[in-house]
């Protein structure tokens, strides 16, 4: 599995620029006008993964197959939304489908492009995104709580589960606060998800600076890492245009360009990597002389859920795992040579699957 993300924002923040050089495609119109995008725009790009590469080596694999993210580039939010202005409710109706929410802040000063508001405030920003999702999650609840009134007064279990989680959640989003703030037991969890409250959603708060802050970051965009720090939320600092000019260059001519920059990596790594600490996810690698592949499973996987992931029957009729760390393999060169030495492990179905874990599967058919 990969996960999915939806990018955010204000109109004129950057989405779409950050979108298409993320995707290396020009499908989301970047113009400086609200709404420009109309419709989400979906893209899939390849997780970066050097370990990856340096497996597939070992191995003498043919092919490399990375993991995915999806993007979903979503129509810009305007106050009043949760009540249908701008393109509200097709907004809101899109972000209930991600997994994560990417908060594109302007952290940027530009007497060109054109503020929604009239002025540049990426903290005020934030707050308007976040007040018109909390309100759409107050509606959808009450209208829902009106609507399970007699199945509660019927004693319905599964419905009075509901209320009372409703009701929790509805108490602290009446007192300002993100329904993601409501502490949920894990005999809850299932039902909790259900609900899809659009504030449950965590947030990566992504700030668009200008090229020449791209490496420090700037006033602004400190700002907006207090205020993330102060939520318990993560943010990154990336310059959309200079992921979009990096997008359309060679691999080397890129790497360049970013050491000019005075960055090490690209922001497509740094963002990507945020997401995966957001979401709790980790990666675990199948290598042979066929392919060598990269896997996304949540942190905490048993080896019957990671072997799901490739396939349901491999689930099913879970055997064991043989199972050499990403270490081992890389230092000691491969399956055999791990295997000569010990480090190749038989695990069952109570192992968890850590990060890095390079598996083969044994199973019934």
């Amino acid at each position: 599995m990969g996960f999915k993300m939806g990018i955010v924002g204000l109109p004129n923040v950057g989405k779409s620029t950050l979108f298409n050089a993320l995707t290396k495609t020009a499908a989301a119109q970047a113009a400086n006008f609200p709404f420009c995008t109309i419709e989400p725009n979906v893209g899939e790009v390849a997780v970066p993964d050097a370990r990856l590469d340096k497996l597939a080596a070992i191995a003498s694999s043919k092919s490399i197959i990375p993991t995915r993210m999806t993007f979903v580039d979503i129509a810009g939010l305007v106050k009043g939304a949760s009540k249908g202005e701008g393109l509200g409710n097709q907004f809101l109706a899109n972000i209930r489908e991600v997994d994560a929410i990417a908060h594109v802040l302007r952290c940027f000063e530009d007497g060109d492009v054109t503020h929604v508001e009239g002025r540049v405030d990426p903290v005020a920003d934030a707050e308007t995104i976040e007040t018109e999702l909390m309100l759409a999650d107050i509606e959808s609840i009450e209208k829902r709580l009106q609507n399970i009134v007699r199945k509660v007064r019927g004693g319905d279990k599964e419905a009075v589960q509901q209320e009372r989680l409703m009701r929790a959640a509805l108490a602290v989003l009446e007192d300002g606060q993100p329904a993601r703030t409501v502490d949920v037991d894990a005999e809850d969890e299932k039902a909790w998800k259900m609900l899809q409250l659009l504030t449950t959603k965590p947030v990566l708060y992504v700030c668009n600076v200008g090229e020449a802050e791209a490496a420090e970051g700037n006033a602004l965009s400190e700002a907006v890492a207090a205020m993330a720090a102060a939520q318990g939320n993560a943010h990154v600092v990336i310059s959309a245009q200079i992921e979009e000019e990096i997008s359309q260059l060679e691999p080397e001519e890129a790497q360049m360009f970013l050491e000019e920059m005075g960055l090490t990596e690209a922001g497509l790594d740094r963002l990507i990597r945020a997401g995966y600490e957001l979401l709790h996810l980790e990666t675990y690698f199948t290598v042979g002389p066929k392919e060598a592949r990269a896997w996304t499973v949540p942190a905490g996987t048993s080896a019957p859920k990671a072997a799901g992931v490739i396939h349901g029957d491999f689930e099913k009729g879970f055997i064991r795992a043989e199972t050499i760390a990403y270490d081992d393999f890389v230092t000691l060169g491969g399956e055999g040579p791990s295997k000569e030495a010990g480090k190749m492990r038989a695990e069952g179905k109570a192992y968890v699957v850590k990060d890095g874990d390079v598996l083969h599967f044994l199973f019934n058919t």
